[in-house]
């Protein structure tokens, strides 16, 4: 049972609990208390209906709590000149952030924009780099695509000061999203402490290395898994900037961190609080001060629906509803197009929007930390962190992140728990709206734009099992 979890069986003071407790009982009519009004997590974490306010709570809050999350746009359209548009118009529109996703990344989900120097110039051309949070989705060729963007600044003459930047280097994401790395697990260890260093003495803000756990959670992960991960590849950096001889109090903010939320709002929210209190744990561990994590949050690809797409709508309203509240510093919400193709204009001005109705009209961001005192997001807050320790402290037994994924330990887990979770939708434990449940009698045309699918990246020396994105409408066969 999950910390700060309550027993409807134990003997309980509180007279008003004991007195709902009798109503329940009686309303239940001799129905199973634990059938009927318990819950579990995929991590068989229980969720009970009622709970009492947590008295000891702190608030977790976002790096920067006086400011909103930054509103971050997804630019991956392969078509360089429409990906320019997108960005100039986002901005202009609102957005307070671009996430630049090539083509190979595992999260680029077939697109991406080409692997060029010219194609990151040009998109950020007439970008003001100094009030726009630019992210470099993780994906093979990273360390170059970080050259290039150095490059660029320095012939913008940008003051580094004024930047908020992330470098999407993470070769656990990669290798676990496309079952390659370019050099061997030796080489790579190896080598990353002489490229950090040298990012070091070039003074370059902002994010550096990113524990990404959005390839895990749309392969299946539960949430306790994708956690663990990110924790076992934050691990792996602060090691990789010991050896670079670089202070971990210093290096530790040049790690961050992509999560995946989904319309299961108080446990999404309770996920982005739980990394948080976890971060903070492995910094305490290593005996340095602890340094808030930079959390960036994306909607989940997995929860996407080919079927009544507006459905997504609201699924990404309440996700990304739930990493606001959960305190995300940035968040991406997907067009609810994605599982159709490349999403057009409209889908992506509703994804914009919605964040900024969040921001600007509901004023998300005025509480730091919404959930602190909340019994149930506590609770669950706690039991996550419980749960990812120890998915944590398995993969260091199995080696670390690397290793545990080139030995398929990870893989497996995750597979399990997605096997698990689809079989429950094919015994209508669990429903999809608008697929399963309520469907459409004729779907309506969906808009795309014209993109041809980029290549898997096949290079690589090391060699594990994929762990490729897979929507659970298309698992359970509920869509093509």
């Amino acid at each position: 049972m999950g910390a700060g979890a309550l027993n409807h069986d134990a003997e309980l003071p509180n007279p008003d609990r004991l007195r709902w407790l009798a109503l329940a009982e009686k309303a239940l009519a001799g129905g199973s208390f634990e059938e009927k009004l318990v819950s579990h997590t995929d991590d068989a974490i229980r969720i009970e209906p009622l709970y009492e306010r947590s008295a000891t709570a702190e608030p977790l809050a976002r790096a920067n709590p006086r400011s909103p999350w930054f509103v971050s746009q997804r630019i991956d359209d392969p078509d360089i000149g429409r990906a320019k548009a997108q960005a100039l118009e986002d901005v202009a529109q609102g957005a307070t952030g671009l996430s630049l996703v090539f083509e190979g990344a595992p999260n680029a989900f077939g697109y991406g924009l080409p692997r060029t120097a010219e194609a990151l110039e040009t998109v950020l051309d007439g970008v003001p780099l100094n009030r726009i949070q630019i992210r470099i989705d993780a994906h093979p060729w990273s360390r170059a695509v970080a050259d290039w963007l150095v490059a660029f600044l320095s012939k913008r003459r940008s003051d580094p000061a004024k930047l908020n930047l992330s470098f999407g280097i993470d070769p656990a994401a990669i290798f676990a999203g496309t079952g390659r790395l370019r050099m061997s697990i030796e080489a790579l260890q190896a080598s990353m402490p002489q490229s950090l260093a040298h990012f070091f003495s070039m003074g370059v803000p902002g994010v550096l290395l990113e524990a990404d756990g959005r390839v895990f959670h749309n392969a299946g992960a539960t949430e306790a898994q994708e956690l663990g991960t990110m924790m076992a590849s934050a691990v792996s950096y602060l090691r990789m900037f010991e050896e670079a001889r670089q202070p971990l109090v210093y290096a530790a903010p040049h790690i961050g961190f992509a999560l995946s939320v989904d319309q299961d709002q108080f446990v999404s929210m309770a996920k982005v609080r739980a990394l948080r209190r976890l971060w903070a744990r492995v910094q305490e561990a290593c005996s340095i001060s602890a340094s808030t994590a930079s959390i960036h949050a994306e909607t989940s690809f997995r929860m996407m629906t080919s079927a009544d797409p507006e459905t997504n709508i609201l699924r990404t309203a309440i996700a990304g509803f739930a990493a606001a509240a959960g305190g995300a510093d940035s968040i991406s919400i997907l067009p609810h197009t994605i599982a159709h193709g490349l999403p057009a204009g409209f889908a992506r001005r509703v994804a914009r929007n919605a964040q900024l109705i969040m921001a600007n009209e509901s004023h998300i961001d005025h509480v730091a930390d919404p959930a602190c005192g909340s019994g149930a997001v506590e609770a669950l807050t706690l039991s996550l962190c419980e749960a990812a320790w120890e998915e944590f402290q398995r993969i260091e037994a199995e080696g670390g992140v690397l290793s545990s994924l080139q030995q398929g330990h990870i893989q497996r887990r995750v597979q399990a728990a997605s096997a698990r979770r689809n079989a429950a939708y094919e015994a209508g434990e669990r429903a999809i709206v608008g697929t399963t449940l309520h469907p459409l009698k004729t779907e309506r045309p969906v808009e795309t734009l014209a993109a041809e699918r980029r290549p898997a990246f096949t290079e690589g020396v090391a060699v594990c099992e994929p762990l490729f994105p897979i929507r659970i409408d298309q698992s359970i066969g509920a869509a093509s």
